[in-house]
């Protein structure tokens, strides 16, 4: 992931950087925020992530401190030199993980964030916020950037220095280093001198960083011994100074926190540079006593789809950070969740594995989710911003339904479709809103599971629907069909596929009709009967239907088959699913069904109704097992036309 240039042991090292770190470099080098002073937040950020991670090593090792257990940031500037330095007394790292840490972006959705670059800077800067690239920030106001770490417990002498101009590479040296932790010195580019100013740097630690939970100092010079009113005043010696509360934030009443205060702590946690959609800061106490504060993002990470991305909430102890992403308290649907619990009835010492089967975190589990889920019942109640959030993670909560059991109704309304309702392929149908549209007579919600919006709004078994003007869900998401399998049902009502057989829609006929159907069937089923004969194994079943108007002919699966949906689904899983024979549904009212039936020569009857059956496989499956011997067939019947 690095290439080497130089070197014997002991001596200065040049590597290059990893290639999007190359890329990634030169976007933060041509500045393309308007709010640059968001790099002392990242770094700051970074820093206190460093103290919490020492804090909860030294639990089962404490020389880790090495006699200095009082964890802190501090910012320190030089206007001669021209340099802004940040350092910790926090864990710290070895050669190994600054080549790591520095040296690549050593996040999944790498390749996925680089091939979403456009080459307009100003588009391409909100997408970095998303990816979470905190260090790098520096680059914005530096032109050369020295990081000088040893990681807790090893020797003064063991200490690195990585420095780096943002070019392409970098160099590393060994160096003695006595405190542990890590310093990061920043050469600011010229035009930056506000950097080089106690106010500005103040302030922006109080806008941004006054929730960390350890004090962020600043140096703050003595006085020397003067006269006044008669008096004399002591001289006070240079100290450093906490320049923010230093509490940590989910902590403090909710009522002495502000909306951007919460907003800060939400970039702090995340890594992500926008603002949240939503949150929800609540203290249980009781059977369970715990603090959490939960997040709803605006915008979904680029990884969110990697199986092997971690996802879940930063967990302490009675205040004492345990681990980032613990996936034990929120469920795989809701992983992209982003927040901070703290527990006192776990221990100090939890670890992981501890944590699968603990009735603690179980019921830890339950009250985040449910926390969650009511988050985004309030968020729904402006379809504007759930929508928004919608776009960004409804697939992901689709997953809800067969994994969350106890909670499938309050998900089930949480869910949006595309339906014949709208014009667009936009998801905004709420299943309450489909039910408290169904027509009189009307018992069940119907749905079309498609490979795409564009197939499932054309598909002949909308057909009767739209005559009778009955609401179809349109279903096109890779996930839709696993959904459906779990979600029988919504508010007493069954979800039933208009492409399953057995369709019964005589509840909203009138007699008449009903009448005239049964006709039709009983003067066709000679005809049905002759169809079936031809297509032979081909078919399960040759039916009448009565759910197409403009069509000639129609698939459909058994009641109790596995739909076409799901055997795609499967197979493209690497699974074996058994052969699943088509039921052909007829159209006897369509010119072209009665040319067909009127034809005397059985071989080119047999290829007639192998054309009109491959047509309808066409349509409803996208793809046919034999697409040569249709094209063979379909020629053969227009060159007798043609004659």
């Amino acid at each position: 992931m690095t290439d080497t240039t130089a070197t014997q042991s002991g001596q200065k090292q040049t590597h290059g950087f990893q290639a999007e770190v190359k890329q990634l470099l030169q976007l933060m080098i041509h500045s393309l925020y308007s709010n640059k002073e968001i790099f002392l937040r990242e770094l700051v950020s970074n820093a206190s992530d460093a103290a919490d991670k020492l804090r909860f090593l030294a639990l089962s090792d404490s020389s880790l401190y090495e006699n200095d257990g009082e964890l802190r940031v501090r910012i320190s500037f030089d206007e001669k030199a021209r340099t802004l330095t940040i350092s910790d007394n926090g864990i710290g790292m070895d050669e190994a993980e600054v080549i790591s840490h520095l040296g690549t972006i050593a996040k999944s959705g790498t390749k996925e964030f680089f091939s979403k670059l456009s080459g307009d800077q100003s588009k391409d800067s909100k997408l970095i916020g998303q990816f979470g690239v905190g260090f790098y920030s520096a680059f914005i106001v530096a032109d050369k950037v020295t990081v000088r770490t040893r990681k807790a417990g090893l020797a003064a002498d063991s200490a690195v220095e990585w420095e780096s101009s943002g070019e392409g590479d970098y160099s590393l040296a060994p160096i003695v280093k006595n405190e542990r932790g890590t310093e990061i010195t920043l050469h600011l580019r010229e035009g930056e001198d506000e950097f080089l100013s106690r106010w500005k740097i103040e302030s922006t630690v109080t806008k941004y960083s006054d929730h960390i939970s350890i004090p962020v100092e600043m140096w703050e010079e003595g006085t020397e011994a003067r006269e006044e009113d008669g008096e004399t005043i002591a001289a006070t010696p240079g100290h450093w100074k906490a320049v923010n509360k230093a509490t940590a934030l989910w902590t403090r009443d909710k009522s002495d926190i502000s909306d951007e205060e919460y907003q800060e702590f939400y970039k702090h946690i995340s890594h992500d540079w926008s603002e949240p959609l939503s949150w929800s800061h609540n203290k249980v106490e009781g059977n369970s006593n715990y603090t959490s504060l939960l997040y709803v993002p605006k915008k979904a990470p680029f990884d969110m789809w990697n199986r092997e991305a971690k996802h879940g909430l930063k967990l302490y102890v009675q205040r004492v950070f345990i681990m980032d992403d613990a996936e034990q308290f929120m469920p795989s649907y809701l992983r992209f969740i982003k927040g901070v619990l703290d527990s006192s009835d776990l221990p100090l010492n939890v670890s992981r594995e501890i944590l699968q089967d603990n009735k603690v975190s179980q019921s830890l589990r339950k009250g985040c989710s449910s926390r969650a889920l009511k988050m985004l019942e309030k968020l729904a109640k402006d379809p504007e911003q759930y929508q928004s959030f919608w776009n960004e993670f409804g697939q992901v909560l689709k997953e809800g339904p067969a994994e969350d059991h106890n909670n499938k109704e309050q998900i089930a309304a949480l869910l949006r479709f595309a339906s014949t309702q709208n014009e667009g392929s936009e998801q905004n149908v709420a299943l309450a809103d489909y039910v408290a549209r169904m027509k009189e007579g009307q018992d069940d919600i119907y749905f079309l599971v498609a490979d795409s919006f564009e197939a499932a709004k054309h598909s002949p078994h909308l057909e009767v629907f739209r005559k009778k003007g009955i609401e179809v869900l349109l279903l096109s998401d890779r996930i839709d069909e696993w959904l459906v399998q779990h979600l029988p049902e919504f508010d007493g009502k069954k979800l039933r596929s208009v492409a399953k057989g057995g369709l019964d829609l005589s509840k909203l006929d009138d007699e008449e009709t009903k009448q005239a159907q049964q006709k039709t069937e009983e003067a066709f089923a000679t005809v049905a009967e002759r169809f079936k004969a031809a297509l032979g194994d081909q078919v399960k079943d040759v039916k009448v239907s009565h759910r197409l108007t403009d069509s000639p002919a129609c698939v459909v699966t058994d009641e109790y088959d596995m739909s076409t949906q799901m055997i795609k689904l499967m197979e493209s899983a690497g699974q074996k699913v058994p052969e699943v024979k088509p039921i052909f549904e007829l159209n006897p009212e369509h010119q072209l069904v009665k040319h067909i039936a009127e034809e005397q020569d059985e071989q080119q009857f047999k290829q007639w109704a192998e054309v009109l059956l491959d047509q309808a496989l066409l349509a409803e499956r996208g793809s046919l097992k034999n697409p040569a011997g249709f094209v063979t067939r379909l020629n053969g019947l227009l060159l007798a036309l043609a004659k």
